[in-house]
C-alpha cells in the first residue's frame, strides 16, 4: 500500500485509533454489565471488543507492512529479531511522546481549568508511561546485546563443526590494547566492547573494562563484573 498519501496515512490512523478506542470502551461497558448481572449484555460487549481489535490489526497492518508477519518459519533470527526491535522501538516512541509530551500537557490544562483529579490523574498517567519507555528501552537494550551473544556462539559452534570435520582450531589471541580489547561474562557470553561502553548503564563509549565501576553489573544476567573474563578473539588474516 502506497502511504506517501498524507490524507490516507492520516485516516488510517485515525481508524486503528478509533477501532482501537472502541476495544477499550467495550471491555469497560462489559465490566459493568457484568457487575450489574447483565451477563449476556457483558459477553455481547466482549464478542464486539474482540471484532473490533481485529478491524484495529487490520489498519495498523496496513500502517506498518513491515511487522506482517505470515510465515515465522520462514525467517531468519535475524529477521525475527529486527521485527521485534521495530515493535520495541515503535513502543518507545509511543510510551517517550505520552511522558514528555502528552500527559504534561494535558495536566497542565487541567490545573488551568481547576480540575485537579484530572490533573492528578494525568500526571500519574505520565510517570507510568515513563516507567513504561524504560522498559522497553532496557528490552531492546538486550536484545542489541543477545544479537552479538548468539552471533558468537554460532561462530563457536561453526569453528567446532570445522575442527570435528578434521579442520584446524582457528588461532584466538586476548587483544593487547585495554581500550579495544573484549570481556565475555562467564555467566551468560555477554560481551563488553570498551568502544561501544554501556551507555544505559552510565559506561561512555571508549571506556576500557579495567575503568568499570566494581559495582558495575552485566546488563543481561546481572552479574559482578568479576564474573567477565578476556575474550579470545581471531587473529586477523
Amino acid at each position: 500500500m502506497d502511504l506517501s498519501n498524507f490524507t490516507t496515512l492520516q485516516n488510517l490512523e485515525a481508524a486503528f485509533g478509533g477501532e482501537s478506542m472502541a476495544n477499550r470502551k467495550y471491555l469497560f461497558f462489559a465490566e459493568v454489565a457484568r457487575k450489574l448481572g447483565f451477563t449476556d449484555l457483558a459477553k455481547l460487549f466482549r464478542e464486539t471488543a474482540e471484532q473490533e481489535t481485529e478491524h484495529a490489526f487490520a489498519h495498523f497492518e496496513l500502517l506498518h507492512p513491515e511487522l506482517v508477519v505470515e510465515n515465522p518459519s520462514a525467517l531468519t533470527d535475524e529477521q525475527k529479531r529486527e521485527i521485534v526491535s521495530r515493535c520495541l522501538s515503535l513502543a518507545i516512541e509511543g510510551e517517550t511522546y505520552e511522558y514528555t509530551t502528552m500527559y504534561p500537557d494535558f495536566a497542565a490544562a487541567a490545573q488551568s481549568d481547576r480540575d485537579h483529579p484530572a490533573a492528578e490523574e494525568f500526571l500519574k498517567q505520565a510517570q507510568e508511561s515513563s516507567e513504561h519507555a524504560s522498559t522497553f528501552r532496557e528490552a531492546a537494550h538486550r536484545f542489541g546485546l543477545l544479537k552479538f551473544i548468539e552471533n558468537y556462539h554460532a561462530d563457536r559452534y561453526t569453528e567446532a563443526l570445522e575442527v570435528l570435520n578434521g579442520g584446524q582450531p582457528v588461532a584466538r589471541v586476548v587483544g593487547e590494547d585495554p581500550s579495544t580489547r573484549k570481556w565475555i561474562c562467564r555467566q551468560c557470553s555477554m560481551i563488553y566492547d570498551p568502544v561501544a561502553g554501556d551507555p544505559d548503564s552510565g559506561i561512555a563509549p571508549g571506556t576500557p573494562f579495567e575503568d568499570i565501576p566494581d559495582d558495575w553489573q552485566c546488563p543481561i544476567c546481572g552479574a559482578t563484573k568479576k564474573t567477565f573474563k578476556l575474550l579470545e578473539e581471531k587473529i586477523a588474516a
